[in-house]
Protein backbone atom coordinates (compact mmCIF):
# COMPACT_ATOMS: atom_id res chain seq x y z
CA UNK A 1 0.00 0.00 0.00
CA UNK A 2 1.69 3.47 -0.72
CA UNK A 3 1.95 1.80 1.95
CA UNK A 4 -0.94 1.87 4.22
CA UNK A 5 -3.46 3.12 1.75
CA UNK A 6 -5.21 0.70 -1.13
CA UNK A 7 -2.20 1.88 -3.45
CA UNK A 8 -3.21 1.59 -7.44
CA UNK A 9 -1.10 -1.69 -7.69
CA UNK A 10 -2.32 -3.55 -5.41
CA UNK A 11 -5.93 -1.59 -6.16
CA UNK A 12 -5.46 -3.22 -10.11
CA UNK A 13 -4.29 -6.84 -8.59
CA UNK A 14 -7.08 -7.19 -6.75
CA UNK A 15 -9.45 -6.21 -9.66
CA UNK A 16 -7.46 -8.76 -12.02
CA UNK A 17 -7.97 -11.45 -9.68
CA UNK A 18 -11.77 -10.40 -9.39
CA UNK A 19 -12.32 -10.23 -12.72
CA UNK A 20 -10.08 -13.61 -13.35
CA UNK A 21 -12.66 -15.79 -10.82
CA UNK A 22 -15.30 -14.12 -12.35
CA UNK A 23 -14.37 -15.25 -15.73
CA UNK A 24 -13.25 -18.45 -14.64
CA UNK A 25 -16.78 -19.68 -12.92
CA UNK A 26 -18.21 -18.54 -16.52
CA UNK A 27 -16.06 -20.60 -18.08
CA UNK A 28 -17.28 -23.18 -16.11
CA UNK A 29 -20.27 -22.79 -16.44
CA UNK A 30 -20.12 -22.92 -20.29
CA UNK A 31 -17.99 -26.34 -19.81
CA UNK A 32 -20.58 -27.75 -18.03
CA UNK A 33 -24.13 -26.54 -19.54
CA UNK A 34 -22.80 -25.84 -23.06
CA UNK A 35 -23.47 -22.61 -25.09
CA UNK A 36 -26.95 -22.39 -24.67
CA UNK A 37 -27.44 -22.84 -20.74
CA UNK A 38 -25.46 -19.90 -19.33
CA UNK A 39 -27.03 -16.83 -20.85
CA UNK A 40 -30.51 -18.48 -19.09
CA UNK A 41 -28.80 -19.08 -16.01
CA UNK A 42 -26.95 -15.36 -15.96
CA UNK A 43 -30.39 -13.35 -17.29
CA UNK A 44 -33.20 -15.03 -15.70
CA UNK A 45 -31.66 -16.69 -12.47
CA UNK A 46 -29.34 -13.93 -11.61
CA UNK A 47 -26.27 -15.43 -12.45
CA UNK A 48 -24.31 -12.28 -12.69
CA UNK A 49 -24.99 -11.90 -8.93
CA UNK A 50 -24.27 -15.13 -7.59
CA UNK A 51 -20.96 -15.07 -9.40
CA UNK A 52 -20.03 -11.54 -8.10
CA UNK A 53 -20.91 -12.67 -4.63
CA UNK A 54 -18.24 -15.93 -5.38
CA UNK A 55 -15.52 -13.59 -6.60
CA UNK A 56 -15.94 -11.18 -3.14
CA UNK A 57 -16.15 -14.38 -0.80
CA UNK A 58 -12.82 -15.75 -2.71
CA UNK A 59 -10.88 -12.35 -2.58
CA UNK A 60 -11.12 -11.96 1.38
CA UNK A 61 -10.08 -14.81 1.58
CA UNK A 62 -6.62 -13.97 -0.40
CA UNK A 63 -6.52 -11.08 1.40
CA UNK A 64 -6.55 -13.07 4.62
CA UNK A 65 -4.11 -15.10 3.15
CA UNK A 66 -1.67 -12.58 2.37
CA UNK A 67 -1.45 -12.78 -1.38
CA UNK A 68 -1.74 -9.29 -2.00
CA UNK A 69 1.93 -9.18 0.09
CA UNK A 70 4.24 -9.15 -2.55
CA UNK A 71 7.17 -11.27 -0.25
CA UNK A 72 4.37 -14.35 -0.83
CA UNK A 73 4.00 -13.92 -4.50
CA UNK A 74 7.69 -14.46 -5.09
CA UNK A 75 7.79 -17.89 -3.22
CA UNK A 76 5.98 -19.71 -5.61
CA UNK A 77 5.86 -22.91 -3.09
CA UNK A 78 4.59 -20.73 -0.65
CA UNK A 79 2.14 -18.88 -3.53
CA UNK A 80 0.91 -22.15 -3.97
CA UNK A 81 -0.34 -23.28 -0.39
CA UNK A 82 -1.65 -20.29 0.20
CA UNK A 83 -3.76 -20.30 -3.12
CA UNK A 84 -4.71 -23.74 -2.26
CA UNK A 85 -5.76 -22.45 1.25
CA UNK A 86 -7.78 -19.34 0.27
CA UNK A 87 -9.39 -20.89 -2.29
CA UNK A 88 -10.46 -24.38 -0.63
CA UNK A 89 -11.78 -22.57 2.95
CA UNK A 90 -13.57 -20.24 0.05
CA UNK A 91 -15.51 -22.66 -1.02
CA UNK A 92 -16.14 -24.52 2.09
CA UNK A 93 -17.66 -20.97 3.18
CA UNK A 94 -20.01 -21.05 -0.42
CA UNK A 95 -20.85 -24.54 -0.13
CA UNK A 96 -22.45 -23.86 3.70
CA UNK A 97 -23.98 -20.84 2.47
CA UNK A 98 -25.13 -22.78 -0.79
CA UNK A 99 -26.74 -25.11 1.87
CA UNK A 100 -28.35 -22.40 3.82
CA UNK A 101 -30.06 -20.19 1.19
CA UNK A 102 -30.05 -22.69 -1.94
CA UNK A 103 -31.19 -19.64 -4.52
CA UNK A 104 -27.84 -18.32 -4.39
CA UNK A 105 -26.31 -21.82 -5.97
CA UNK A 106 -24.38 -21.50 -9.10
CA UNK A 107 -24.38 -25.58 -9.39
CA UNK A 108 -22.60 -28.25 -7.89
CA UNK A 109 -21.12 -29.00 -11.69
CA UNK A 110 -20.23 -25.90 -11.93
CA UNK A 111 -18.52 -25.51 -8.44
CA UNK A 112 -16.73 -28.72 -9.40
CA UNK A 113 -15.03 -27.86 -12.34
CA UNK A 114 -14.54 -24.17 -11.10
CA UNK A 115 -12.38 -24.49 -8.27
CA UNK A 116 -9.53 -25.95 -9.99
CA UNK A 117 -9.66 -23.69 -12.87
CA UNK A 118 -10.01 -20.78 -11.35
CA UNK A 119 -6.79 -21.96 -9.06
CA UNK A 120 -5.23 -22.38 -12.42
CA UNK A 121 -5.96 -19.25 -13.74
CA UNK A 122 -4.99 -17.25 -10.54
CA UNK A 123 -1.56 -18.84 -10.13
CA UNK A 124 -0.75 -18.33 -13.62
CA UNK A 125 -1.26 -14.63 -13.45
CA UNK A 126 0.67 -14.24 -10.53
CA UNK A 127 3.20 -16.28 -11.74
CA UNK A 128 3.31 -13.95 -14.77
CA UNK A 129 3.07 -10.92 -12.81
CA UNK A 130 6.08 -11.74 -10.32
CA UNK A 131 7.98 -12.37 -13.11
CA UNK A 132 7.48 -8.74 -14.89
CA UNK A 133 7.63 -6.83 -12.00
CA UNK A 134 10.99 -8.77 -10.78
CA UNK A 135 12.53 -8.27 -14.09
CA UNK A 136 15.50 -5.57 -13.52
CA UNK A 137 14.64 -3.26 -16.36
CA UNK A 138 11.08 -2.76 -15.78
CA UNK A 139 10.33 0.06 -13.45
CA UNK A 140 10.74 4.03 -12.62
CA UNK A 141 14.28 4.35 -12.63
CA UNK A 142 15.45 5.99 -9.16
CA UNK A 143 18.80 7.76 -8.62
CA UNK A 144 19.76 8.17 -5.12
CA UNK A 145 21.53 11.91 -4.17
CA UNK A 146 23.89 10.90 -1.34
CA UNK A 147 25.88 7.84 -0.30
CA UNK A 148 24.88 7.81 3.72
CA UNK A 149 22.62 5.85 6.10
CA UNK A 150 19.51 7.98 4.84
CA UNK A 151 20.72 7.17 1.15
CA UNK A 152 21.35 2.83 1.95
CA UNK A 153 18.15 3.06 3.89
CA UNK A 154 16.20 4.22 1.03
CA UNK A 155 17.64 1.92 -1.59
CA UNK A 156 17.01 -1.27 0.42
CA UNK A 157 13.29 -0.36 1.10
CA UNK A 158 13.14 -0.43 -2.89
CA UNK A 159 15.46 -3.48 -3.57
CA UNK A 160 12.98 -5.38 -0.83
CA UNK A 161 9.59 -4.43 -2.62
CA UNK A 162 10.00 -4.83 -5.87
CA UNK A 163 6.24 -4.80 -6.69
CA UNK A 164 6.28 -0.59 -5.81
CA UNK A 165 7.49 -0.08 -9.15
CA UNK A 166 10.74 1.02 -8.76
CA UNK A 167 14.93 -0.31 -9.79
CA UNK A 168 17.55 1.60 -8.31
CA UNK A 169 19.67 3.07 -10.97
CA UNK A 170 22.96 3.95 -8.66
CA UNK A 171 23.90 6.64 -6.25
CA UNK A 172 25.36 10.28 -6.58
CA UNK A 173 27.96 11.22 -4.29
CA UNK A 174 27.75 14.76 -1.98
CA UNK A 175 30.81 13.68 -0.19
CA UNK A 176 33.90 12.68 -2.04
CA UNK A 177 32.82 8.39 -2.38
CA UNK A 178 34.47 7.27 -5.73
CA UNK A 179 32.31 6.63 -8.70
CA UNK A 180 31.74 2.64 -9.62
CA UNK A 181 32.29 2.08 -5.99
CA UNK A 182 30.06 -0.63 -4.66
CA UNK A 183 27.24 0.45 -2.09
CA UNK A 184 24.62 -1.96 -1.49
CA UNK A 185 22.98 -3.77 -4.52
CA UNK A 186 23.82 -0.54 -6.66
CA UNK A 187 26.90 1.10 -7.32
CA UNK A 188 28.17 5.41 -6.84
CA UNK A 189 27.59 6.67 -10.50
CA UNK A 190 29.50 10.10 -10.36
CA UNK A 191 29.71 12.70 -8.16
CA UNK A 192 27.09 15.73 -7.58
CA UNK A 193 28.72 17.98 -9.91
CA UNK A 194 27.99 15.42 -12.74
CA UNK A 195 24.21 15.47 -11.75
CA UNK A 196 22.53 16.34 -15.12
CA UNK A 197 25.54 14.05 -17.09
CA UNK A 198 24.24 10.83 -15.18
CA UNK A 199 20.33 11.57 -15.29
CA UNK A 200 20.96 11.92 -19.08
CA UNK A 201 23.03 8.74 -19.76
CA UNK A 202 20.90 6.85 -17.42
CA UNK A 203 17.87 7.73 -18.05
CA UNK A 204 16.96 8.36 -14.92
CA UNK A 205 12.79 8.98 -13.90
CA UNK A 206 13.47 9.86 -10.56
CA UNK A 207 16.05 11.70 -8.28
CA UNK A 208 15.41 11.04 -4.26
CA UNK A 209 17.61 13.43 -2.16
CA UNK A 210 19.14 11.69 0.67
CA UNK A 211 21.44 14.90 2.03
CA UNK A 212 20.93 16.74 5.14
CA UNK A 213 23.51 19.36 4.30
CA UNK A 214 22.31 20.72 1.20
CA UNK A 215 24.68 23.39 0.83
CA UNK A 216 28.92 23.80 -1.10
CA UNK A 217 28.74 21.01 -3.40
CA UNK A 218 24.88 20.12 -3.47
CA UNK A 219 23.38 20.85 -7.44
CA UNK A 220 20.60 23.17 -6.37
CA UNK A 221 20.36 24.85 -9.69
CA UNK A 222 20.66 22.13 -11.52
CA UNK A 223 18.28 20.14 -9.81
CA UNK A 224 16.13 23.61 -10.16
CA UNK A 225 16.26 23.43 -13.90
CA UNK A 226 15.73 19.83 -14.73
CA UNK A 227 12.46 20.27 -12.10
CA UNK A 228 10.94 23.25 -13.37
CA UNK A 229 11.45 21.70 -17.18
CA UNK A 230 9.93 18.26 -15.84
CA UNK A 231 12.65 16.06 -17.34
CA UNK A 232 12.70 13.83 -14.09
CA UNK A 233 10.65 13.90 -10.82
CA UNK A 234 12.30 15.27 -7.65
CA UNK A 235 11.36 14.24 -4.06
CA UNK A 236 13.17 14.15 -0.49
CA UNK A 237 13.76 10.56 0.81
CA UNK A 238 11.56 11.20 4.14
CA UNK A 239 8.67 11.20 1.37
CA UNK A 240 9.64 8.66 -0.54
CA UNK A 241 10.74 6.17 1.95
CA UNK A 242 7.56 6.80 3.55
CA UNK A 243 5.57 5.64 0.74
CA UNK A 244 7.12 2.82 0.01
CA UNK A 245 7.37 1.50 3.17
CA UNK A 246 4.05 2.66 5.45
CA UNK A 247 6.33 4.13 7.92
CA UNK A 248 8.26 7.80 8.52
CA UNK A 249 12.00 6.97 9.36
CA UNK A 250 12.53 8.96 12.30
CA UNK A 251 16.51 9.46 11.08
CA UNK A 252 15.51 11.35 8.05
CA UNK A 253 12.62 13.01 10.06
CA UNK A 254 13.46 17.10 10.08
CA UNK A 255 10.13 19.04 11.44
CA UNK A 256 9.88 21.66 8.54
CA UNK A 257 8.85 18.38 6.83
CA UNK A 258 6.52 17.00 9.07
CA UNK A 259 4.94 20.65 9.51
CA UNK A 260 4.70 21.34 5.85
CA UNK A 261 3.73 17.46 4.54
CA UNK A 262 1.16 17.23 7.42
CA UNK A 263 -2.66 15.91 7.61
CA UNK A 264 -5.05 18.25 6.77
CA UNK A 265 -7.12 19.93 9.19
CA UNK A 266 -9.76 18.18 10.67
CA UNK A 267 -12.88 19.57 10.95
CA UNK A 268 -15.37 19.69 13.88
CA UNK A 269 -17.75 17.09 11.51
CA UNK A 270 -15.01 14.94 10.67
CA UNK A 271 -14.05 14.79 14.49
CA UNK A 272 -17.14 13.99 15.66
CA UNK A 273 -18.35 11.36 12.66
CA UNK A 274 -14.60 9.15 13.34
CA UNK A 275 -15.32 9.00 17.04
CA UNK A 276 -18.98 8.23 16.71
CA UNK A 277 -17.46 5.21 14.44
CA UNK A 278 -15.10 3.88 16.61
CA UNK A 279 -17.69 4.39 19.82
CA UNK A 280 -20.07 2.68 17.59
CA UNK A 281 -16.91 -0.67 16.54
CA UNK A 282 -16.21 -0.89 20.35
CA UNK A 283 -20.08 -1.40 21.39
CA UNK A 284 -20.53 -3.77 18.38
CA UNK A 285 -17.67 -5.27 19.69
CA UNK A 286 -18.63 -5.30 23.52
CA UNK A 287 -22.08 -6.77 22.62
CA UNK A 288 -20.31 -9.69 20.31
CA UNK A 289 -18.03 -10.46 22.83
CA UNK A 290 -19.83 -10.99 25.86
CA UNK A 291 -20.26 -14.68 25.57
CA UNK A 292 -16.15 -14.74 25.34
CA UNK A 293 -15.92 -12.48 28.08
CA UNK A 294 -18.12 -14.39 30.22
CA UNK A 295 -16.03 -17.58 29.66
CA UNK A 296 -13.01 -15.76 30.06
CA UNK A 297 -14.11 -14.27 33.00
CA UNK A 298 -15.28 -17.28 35.00
CA UNK A 299 -11.87 -19.42 33.91
CA UNK A 300 -9.79 -16.61 35.22
CA UNK A 301 -11.40 -16.91 38.45
CA UNK A 302 -11.25 -20.87 38.73
CA UNK A 303 -7.65 -21.14 38.00
CA UNK A 304 -5.86 -17.94 39.76
CA UNK A 305 -6.38 -15.92 42.97
CA UNK A 306 -7.09 -12.36 42.11
CA UNK A 307 -9.18 -9.94 40.67
CA UNK A 308 -10.66 -10.88 36.96
CA UNK A 309 -9.83 -7.03 35.54
CA UNK A 310 -6.81 -5.67 35.50
CA UNK A 311 -6.15 -1.77 35.48
CA UNK A 312 -3.41 0.19 34.64
CA UNK A 313 -2.07 3.48 34.32
CA UNK A 314 -1.47 4.62 30.60
CA UNK A 315 -0.77 7.70 28.53
CA UNK A 316 -3.40 8.35 26.65
CA UNK A 317 -4.04 11.70 24.13
CA UNK A 318 -2.59 15.15 24.90
CA UNK A 319 -0.44 13.45 27.85
CA UNK A 320 -3.61 12.60 29.73
CA UNK A 321 -3.18 9.70 32.77
CA UNK A 322 -6.66 7.01 31.98
CA UNK A 323 -6.36 3.48 33.08
CA UNK A 324 -6.47 0.67 30.40
CA UNK A 325 -8.94 -2.20 31.57
CA UNK A 326 -7.58 -5.37 30.37
CA UNK A 327 -8.56 -9.46 31.47
CA UNK A 328 -5.93 -10.16 34.26
CA UNK A 329 -3.40 -12.44 32.15
CA UNK A 330 -0.77 -12.25 35.21
CA UNK A 331 0.00 -13.59 38.62
CA UNK A 332 -0.96 -11.12 41.20
CA UNK A 333 2.35 -10.21 42.30
CA UNK A 334 3.66 -9.95 38.15
CA UNK A 335 5.62 -6.81 39.45
CA UNK A 336 5.97 -7.10 43.24
CA UNK A 337 9.16 -4.98 43.54
CA UNK A 338 7.00 -2.56 42.49
CA UNK A 339 9.16 -1.67 39.44
CA UNK A 340 7.24 -1.61 35.53
CA UNK A 341 8.75 -4.33 33.23
CA UNK A 342 8.34 -5.13 29.84
CA UNK A 343 5.98 -7.28 28.86
CA UNK A 344 7.50 -10.22 26.98
CA UNK A 345 5.81 -12.67 24.29
CA UNK A 346 6.38 -15.61 26.15
CA UNK A 347 6.01 -13.60 29.14
CA UNK A 348 6.66 -16.38 32.50
CA UNK A 349 4.74 -13.75 34.62
CA UNK A 350 1.30 -15.06 32.76
CA UNK A 351 -1.07 -17.67 34.08
CA UNK A 352 -1.96 -20.45 32.49
CA UNK A 353 -5.29 -18.81 31.18
CA UNK A 354 -3.66 -15.61 30.45
CA UNK A 355 -0.87 -17.30 28.42
CA UNK A 356 -3.98 -18.32 26.21
CA UNK A 357 -6.19 -15.36 25.97
CA UNK A 358 -2.95 -12.87 25.54
CA UNK A 359 -2.07 -14.87 22.44
CA UNK A 360 -5.35 -14.74 20.89
CA UNK A 361 -6.02 -11.13 22.14
CA UNK A 362 -8.99 -11.97 24.28
CA UNK A 363 -7.82 -9.91 27.39
CA UNK A 364 -7.77 -7.10 25.40
CA UNK A 365 -11.87 -7.34 25.05
CA UNK A 366 -12.42 -4.87 28.38
CA UNK A 367 -10.34 -2.07 26.42
CA UNK A 368 -14.07 -1.77 24.32
CA UNK A 369 -15.13 -0.23 27.43
CA UNK A 370 -12.08 2.32 27.14
CA UNK A 371 -13.25 3.23 23.65
CA UNK A 372 -16.87 3.98 24.57
CA UNK A 373 -15.88 6.14 27.42
CA UNK A 374 -13.55 8.06 25.19
CA UNK A 375 -10.46 7.71 26.67
CA UNK A 376 -9.11 5.62 23.40
CA UNK A 377 -9.98 5.04 19.89
CA UNK A 378 -10.91 1.63 18.14
CA UNK A 379 -7.79 2.74 15.73
CA UNK A 380 -4.58 4.49 16.94
CA UNK A 381 -1.05 4.06 18.66
CA UNK A 382 -1.66 1.80 21.37
CA UNK A 383 -1.21 3.50 25.23
CA UNK A 384 2.27 2.99 27.16
CA UNK A 385 2.88 3.05 30.71
CA UNK A 386 3.81 6.43 32.24
CA UNK A 387 7.69 5.22 33.35
CA UNK A 388 8.16 4.16 29.76
CA UNK A 389 6.80 6.80 27.90
CA UNK A 390 9.54 9.46 30.40
CA UNK A 391 12.14 7.13 29.04
CA UNK A 392 11.47 6.81 25.68
CA UNK A 393 10.58 10.39 25.83
CA UNK A 394 14.58 10.78 26.72
CA UNK A 395 16.02 8.25 24.59
CA UNK A 396 13.71 8.65 21.54
CA UNK A 397 13.29 11.91 19.08
CA UNK A 398 9.63 12.78 18.26
CA UNK A 399 8.02 10.42 20.82
CA UNK A 400 6.23 12.02 22.51
CA UNK A 401 4.38 13.22 18.96
CA UNK A 402 2.49 10.06 19.09
CA UNK A 403 0.11 11.33 22.16
CA UNK A 404 -1.04 14.22 19.40
CA UNK A 405 -3.65 11.54 18.90
CA UNK A 406 -6.34 9.43 20.81
CA UNK A 407 -4.82 6.06 21.16
CA UNK A 408 -5.96 2.87 20.31
CA UNK A 409 -6.67 -0.90 20.80
CA UNK A 410 -5.03 -1.43 17.41
CA UNK A 411 -2.62 0.46 15.44
CA UNK A 412 -0.53 0.84 12.40
CA UNK A 413 2.45 -0.27 14.12
CA UNK A 414 0.20 -3.59 15.83
CA UNK A 415 -0.22 -5.02 12.26
CA UNK A 416 2.81 -3.83 10.68
CA UNK A 417 5.59 -4.66 13.20
CA UNK A 418 5.97 -7.78 15.56
CA UNK A 419 5.99 -7.79 18.97
CA UNK A 420 8.73 -6.12 20.87
CA UNK A 421 9.70 -5.05 24.21
CA UNK A 422 12.84 -2.94 23.84
CA UNK A 423 13.75 0.36 22.49
CA UNK A 424 14.86 -0.55 19.50
CA UNK A 425 10.99 -1.90 19.08
CA UNK A 426 9.44 0.74 20.70
CA UNK A 427 11.66 3.17 17.35
CA UNK A 428 10.13 0.95 15.21
CA UNK A 429 6.38 1.20 16.14
CA UNK A 430 6.94 5.05 16.25
CA UNK A 431 8.01 5.39 12.69
CA UNK A 432 4.45 3.56 12.04
CA UNK A 433 2.68 5.70 14.55
CA UNK A 434 3.94 8.73 12.93
CA UNK A 435 2.85 7.97 9.81
CA UNK A 436 -0.63 6.91 10.75
CA UNK A 437 -0.98 10.18 12.92
CA UNK A 438 0.36 11.70 9.44
CA UNK A 439 -1.79 10.30 7.23
CA UNK A 440 -4.63 9.25 9.82
CA UNK A 441 -8.05 8.87 7.95
CA UNK A 442 -11.82 6.69 8.20
CA UNK A 443 -10.04 4.95 4.78
CA UNK A 444 -6.91 4.23 6.72
CA UNK A 445 -8.65 3.24 9.93
CA UNK A 446 -10.95 0.52 7.89
CA UNK A 447 -7.63 -0.98 6.55
CA UNK A 448 -5.93 -1.40 10.10
CA UNK A 449 -9.38 -2.94 11.26
CA UNK A 450 -9.30 -5.57 8.41
CA UNK A 451 -5.71 -6.20 8.81
CA UNK A 452 -6.27 -7.11 12.83
CA UNK A 453 -8.88 -9.15 12.24
CA UNK A 454 -6.47 -11.00 10.15
CA UNK A 455 -3.58 -10.51 12.55
CA UNK A 456 -6.02 -12.27 14.98
CA UNK A 457 -7.03 -15.37 13.03
CA UNK A 458 -3.05 -15.73 12.12
CA UNK A 459 -1.65 -15.39 15.43
CA UNK A 460 0.43 -12.69 14.22
CA UNK A 461 1.39 -9.03 14.96
CA UNK A 462 2.29 -7.46 18.03
CA UNK A 463 0.06 -6.23 21.24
Amino acid sequence: MGAARLSPRKFSLILADAAIIYGGVILAMYLRLGWDGPPYELNERNGWYKIGLVSAVCIINLYFYDLYDYVVMTNRRELLLRMVQALGIAWALLALLFYLVPPLMVGRGVSMISVPLVLFLLLGWRIAIHSLTGHPEIGEKILVVGTGKAALDTAEAVWDRRDAGYRIAGFVSENGAKPKEKLGQSEILGKAIDLEEIIRSESIDRVVIAVRERRGAFPTEALLKMSLAGDVSIEECTSFYERITGKVHVDMLRPSWLIFAGRRRDTRLRTVFREVVHRGLALVGLILSLPIAIITAVLIKLTSRGPIFYYQERVGKNGHIFNVIKFRSMKVDAEADGKPVWAASNDERTTLVGSIIRKIRVDEIPQFWNIIKGEMSFVGPRPERPHFVRQLAQEIPFYEHRHLVAPGLTGWAQVKYPYGASVDDAIQKLQYDLYYIKNQSLTLDIVIVFDTIKTVLFGSGAR
